[in-house]
């Protein structure tokens, strides 16, 4: 069977991670500015103050992308650029880029996937209790509209929140995101609700006000625990494994999403949490449960498990000196199988992989190209597996590959390159990697090249020269 005709291949980015022009156009401040000026908070104090000069370069940019062949572009786009106070009167000059950052998608033969919040929240807003704030969903509300009303005519792919796990749990618990808190945990579950009342408005207003007929999803970042062997028993262990509620932080996927698809909070989670959960209504929840079309996955790895004794899942042997990518992660293509297959089985909505890549140490060799054979191993491994998934029936919209071009990597700055493009951080020279060609390939051939064996061959070595 394989991909089908309508499946789209894109690649994706962020607007704080690329952007740059921190203070140009009117831009206000966002949470990520204030965390890169804290001391020690993010790698050698790099900011995003530049980052890849998008704002600036981004005609070049959609160039490469027409050049790789990609069919979807999904972007950010920069809440305090269109309202510098994320509040009140709205910056003309920051809805000007994202509409001509559209219009050249769209001359390209790219459609525009436009995500409403990649975590650079508003400093003005922040300094007013940020997602503490019961006005919250109303504020995301308002800028939705906005966004809506200017770009609905051209984009009809939308997604609301990304990875909410990351920008409350890393922001407000650990302190290791933007904005750096550590909050009591009843804080963080109150921020999570708000936040899911703001993607529910969202939705809400998209489908009210959007110009063409939308299609809405937002990408959570998605955990899933891979079963050793494919009897029945592991499989059904490391489903339950996959959305129990375990522990008190938000990388529980059953809290994360359930309220989302199934319209109520998970009763494991409800005991967990006992008195720290948010004291909520029933018309909350069927705002938060405002109906979605598709499933956005950002998934990078999983957590291979087997069976103890007692038919419960525990971490497997097998994951003692596993391969790991520059950031430290696992590397278990297998994720893109069982992710894709455990969320559609649980939520019934179409999967689009909205990121999947890895950190790879990547510079420009002696030749001048960016040779980068580990990249294109886990992406054949991983495009391998959901194209496994495919081929059992479940439906797979699309992949979007993070990403295109090395960017601002939150905490780790600029260490991590997760790019298909090398980015020169001070010249901005741009450097297609032999990764691009080979995605490029891929792509033409709507993935039907994709060799399990591995053995990506000479031709694209020669294609990438």
């Amino acid at each position: 069977m394989g991909f089908s005709k309508s499946f789209t291949w894109g690649v994706a980015t962020a607007s704080y991670q690329i952007e740059g022009a921190a203070n140009e156009d009117g831009r206000g401040q966002s949470v990520w500015d204030m965390m890169c000026r804290k001391p020690g908070a993010v790698f050698e104090g790099n900011t995003g103050d530049e980052a890849c000069d998008h704002y600036h370069r981004y005609p070049e940019d959609i160039a490469l992308m027409r050049k790789l062949g990609v069919q979807g572009y999904r972007f950010s786009l920069a809440w305090p650029r269109i309202f510098p106070d994320g509040i009140g009167p709205i910056n003309a000059k920051g809805l000007d880029f994202y509409d001509r950052l559209v219009d050249d998608l769209i001359k390209a033969d790219i459609t525009p996937w436009a995500t409403l919040f990649h975590w650079d929240f508003p400093l003005a807003l922040y300094h007013r209790g940020g997602w503490m704030n019961p006005d919250s969903p109303k504020w995301f509300a308002d800028y939705t509209a906005a966004v809506v009303n200017r770009l609905s005519d051209r984009v009809s792919h939308w997604m609301t929140l990304n990875e909410q796990q990351c920008f409350i749990g890393l922001g407000l618990q650990s302190g290791i995101h933007a904005p750096g808190d550590k909050l009591a945990f009843a804080e963080v579950l109150l921020a999570h609700h708000h936040a899911l009342l703001a993607h529910g408005h969202s939705v809400r207003v998209i489908r009210d006000l959007a110009k063409t007929t939308p299609m809405v999803g937002m990408a959570p970042a998605c955990q899933v625990c891979i079963p050793s062997t494919e009897s029945k028993t592991d499989v059904e262990a490391a489903r339950a494994a996959t959305f129990s509620v375990s522990q008190k932080n938000l990388w529980q996927m059953a809290w994360n999403l359930d309220p989302i698809f199934l319209g109520h909070y998970p009763q494991d989670g409800l005991d967990l949490f006992g008195q720290d959960v948010p004291k909520y209504t029933a018309e909350e929840m069927k705002i938060i449960s405002t109906p979605l079309d598709f499933f956005g996955m950002n998934m990078y790895h999983g957590r291979r498990v087997e069976t103890d004794k007692s038919g419960e899942a525990v971490t497997a042997k097998t994951e003692e000196g596993r391969p790991i990518t520059a950031i430290k992660w696992p590397v278990t293509p297998e994720c893109l199988y069982w992710g894709p297959k455990f969320y559609y089985e649980r939520y019934g909505k179409e999967i689009v992989v909205t990121e999947n890549g890895l950190s790879n140490q990547d510079w420009v060799s002696l030749d001048g190209k960016v040779h980068d054979p580990q990249r294109i191993d886990f992406l054949q491994r991983h495009l391998t597996e959901l194209q496994r998934v495919a081929n059992t029936g479940i439906p797979v919209g699309g992949y979007f590959q993070w990403s295109l071009m090395d960017n601002f990597e939150w905490a780790e700055g600029y260490k991590e390159r997760f790019g298909l493009v090398h980015i020169d951080y001070v010249t901005q020279k741009r450097t297609p990697k032999d990764s691009f060609y080979w995605y490029k390939d891929v792509i033409e051939s709507n993935g039907a090249n994709i060799d399990p064996t591995g053995d990506w061959g000479e031709p694209l070595i020669a294609a990438a020269n």
